[in-house]
C-alpha cells in the first residue's frame, strides 16, 4: 500500500507575503477614522462620465444590491426603488459606497480588496467599475437619463422572504412581546420540536424575525424593525417527557443575530437535525425598538440535503479568538488583540465571521507554516451588522494540520465611534454589548490525510502552473514522496 506526504522542508524557502495593496486602494487601520473612501475614475474604466444615467446604469446596481433592504418594507432607514428616492440621497449613497469596507458602509460588505482570498458566496459587492459608475453620477449632478432604459421593478414578496428559497422545514419559536422604552431581556425562550421521524443533514439555515411593525412604514434605524438583538440556540433529541435534551445529543447552531447573512454548510459538511429533536432556545436577547410595543417571533428555515445523505467531512467551529481574556482599554484607537490556534487535523475553513461588539473596527485572519505567513483576509467590522463570509468550496483556505491560526481584532474606543454608548469605561469579555468580544465564529471542516491529499489535486488541476499561486493552500505544490508500507522481500 502507497500512501503520500508532504516532504516537510519542501517549501521552508518559499516565503508568500500578503497581497499587496494596489495604489487606488486606501491603507486600512483599527481607527474608525481611517474612512479614506475608494475613488475611481470613470475613464479608467471605458466609462463615459457624462452619460451615466440612473435609469440605464444606477437602477440595476441598486436592485441587486441595495433594494432587497432600500425598500418600503425593508430593514433600511429609507426606500431606494425609485429615481425620487435615490436623487434625494445620491450624495450619500456616494460617500456610502465610497468607503466600501469600514464602520458605516453600504452595502454592509466589509472585505478588504486586495488582501488575501476575495471569492465568497451569496455576496454582492460593489466592483471598482460599479463605484465609479455611482461617482461619475453624482458628481455630473444624478441625471435620471430616458426611463425607457429603467430595468423592471423587482417584485418582493409581501412577507419578509427567504433569501436562499423556500425552506423544507420552517420551525416558529414563541411569541415575545417588548414595550417602546425598557430594559433588555435575556433568557430561555424554550423548545421548539422538529417533528422529525428521521434524521436529517442540513445544507442551510436562515433566520428571520417576523413582527407587527406596519411594512407600509419606514424604519428611521435598523433597529427599529426589530426586537430580537440576537438569538444562541443549539438542537438535541427530546427526553421522554418532552421536558429536556438528551445528554450526548446536543449540538450548537450558529448565532442568529440582525443583520446577520444564512448559513450555507455546502455539499461535504452538513448539520444534522435528529429524529425526535428539538431546537433550544437558551440565549435569546431581546431589546425594545424606542417606538412602539411590538410582538415577534423568529423563523428558523431549513433546506434539507436529499435523504440518506451522508456529509464526508467531519464539522468543526470557528478559528479562535479570545473571549474571556481581554483588556480593552477606554479612549484609545487602534487597540490590537491576538490569538494562536495550532490545527491539530488538516482543516478546510469553509466560513469567516469577526464577531468584536461595539468597539470593533476590523478583523484579519493568517494563517502560519514554518516561516512563512499568508494573509487569508482583513474585514472591516460594524457591530451593526454582523455578517458572515462563507467560502466559495474551490478557494476556501485549505490548510495542513501544524498551520497556526493568527486571529487579529482591532478595536476603538474613542469618542468617534458612533457605536459606544460611553467611551470612558474599561470593558472585558462578556455577552452584554457594553462588554467586549473578541471572537471568529466561523465554520471549518476537518479532513483526513486522504481527503486534504484529494482536496488539493483538485485546487492544482485548477491552476494553470507552480506559477499561479492559490493563497488559501500553501502546500498545494509542495513536492511529495512516496512511501511504501511494505518493501520486497520485507527489506527496509
Amino acid at each position: 500500500m502507497n500512501a503520500r506526504r508532504l516532504f516537510p522542508y519542501a517549501i521552508v524557502a518559499l516565503r508568500i507575503m500578503p497581497v499587496a495593496l494596489t495604489a487606488q486602494y486606501p491603507v486600512r487601520d483599527g481607527s474608525v477614522t481611517n474612512i479614506e473612501p475608494y475613488l475611481f475614475a470613470a475613464a479608467d474604466f471605458g466609462i463615459d462620465a457624462e452619460g451615466v444615467t440612473f435609469a440605464k446604469d444606477i437602477a440595476p446596481i441598486l436592485q441587486r444590491s441595495c433594494q432587497n433592504c432600500h425598500r418600503v418594507g425593508g430593514g433600511a432607514p429609507m426606500a431606494l426603488t425609485t429615481y425620487q428616492d435615490a436623487r434625494r440621497y445620491a450624495t450619500r449613497i456616494r460617500d456610502r459606497t465610497a468607503i466600501r469596507d469600514r464602520m458605516g458602509a453600504m452595502p454592509p460588505y466589509y472585505v478588504e480588496p486586495g488582501i488575501g482570498i476575495q471569492r465568497f458566496k451569496n455576496d454582492h459587492p460593489l466592483s471598482d467599475q460599479e463605484l465609479a459608475t455611482i461617482q461619475a453620477w453624482v458628481d455630473n449632478g444624478a441625471p435620471e437619463g430616458d426611463p425607457s432604459d429603467m430595468p423592471p421593478p423587482l417584485d418582493f414578496p409581501d412577507d419578509v422572504g427567504w433569501t436562499l428559497g423556500e425552506p423544507d422545514l420552517v420551525l416558529r419559536s414563541v411569541d415575545m412581546t417588548m414595550p417602546a422604552v425598557g430594559p433588555d431581556r435575556w433568557g430561555d425562550i424554550g423548545f421548539v420540536p422538529t417533528g422529525l421521524t428521521g434524521d436529517r443533514y442540513v445544507e442551510s439555515v436562515e433566520v428571520r424575525e417576523v413582527n407587527d411593525i406596519p411594512t407600509d412604514r419606514e424604519a428611521t434605524t435598523v433597529g427599529g424593525r426589530y426586537i430580537f438583538h440576537h438569538m444562541t440556540y443549539s438542537s438535541g433529541v427530546l427526553n421522554e417527557d418532552g421536558s429536556g435534551l438528551v445528554q450526548g445529543t446536543t449540538q450548537g447552531w450558529p448565532i442568529h443575530e440582525v443583520g446577520r447573512n444564512a448559513d450555507i454548510f455546502g455539499d461535504g459538511v452538513g448539520m444534522l437535525l435528529q429524529e425526535n429533536s428539538a431546537l433550544s432556545l437558551r440565549a435569546s436577547h431581546l431589546h425594545a425598538n424606542g417606538w412602539r410595543e411590538t410582538t415577534a417571533h423568529l423563523e428558523f428555515g431549513f433546506k434539507f440535503f436529499q435523504e440518506g445523505y451522508e456529509p464526508k467531512y467531519r464539522r468543526s467551529g470557528g478559528s479562535g479568538g479570545n473571549g474571556i481574556d481581554i483588556d480593552v482599554r477606554p479612549n484609545q484607537a487602534a487597540q490590537e488583540f491576538h490569538s494562536y490556534r495550532v490545527l491539530t487535523e488538516h482543516t478546510k475553513i469553509t466560513a469567516f465571521e469577526p464577531h468584536l461588539h461595539a468597539p470593533g473596527v476590523r478583523m484579519c485572519l493568517e494563517a502560519i507554516w514554518g516561516i512563512n505567513r499568508f494573509m487569508l483576509n482583513c474585514v472591516g467590522y460594524d457591530h451593526n451588522w454582523v455578517k458572515q463570509y462563507l467560502y466559495e468550496d474551490d478557494a476556501a483556505p485549505l490548510l495542513p494540520k501544524g498551520t497556526i491560526l493568527h486571529t487579529i481584532g482591532f478595536l476603538d474606543t474613542r469618542p468617534e465611534n458612533p457605536n459606544l454608548a460611553d467611551t470612558r469605561n474599561w470593558a472585558g469579555g462578556g455577552r452584554r454589548s457594553v462588554s467586549s468580544m473578541f471572537i471568529d465564529l466561523g465554520q471549518s471542516a476537518r479532513l483526513t490525510e486522504e481527503q486534504f491529499q484529494a482536496e488539493m489535486a483538485v485546487r492544482r488541476a485548477n491552476m494553470k502552473d507552480k506559477n499561479e499561486y492559490d493563497i488559501g493552500c500553501p502546500l498545494c505544490w509542495a513536492p511529495q514522496i512516496e512511501e511504501n508500507a511494505t518493501t520486497q522481500g520485507g527489506a527496509p
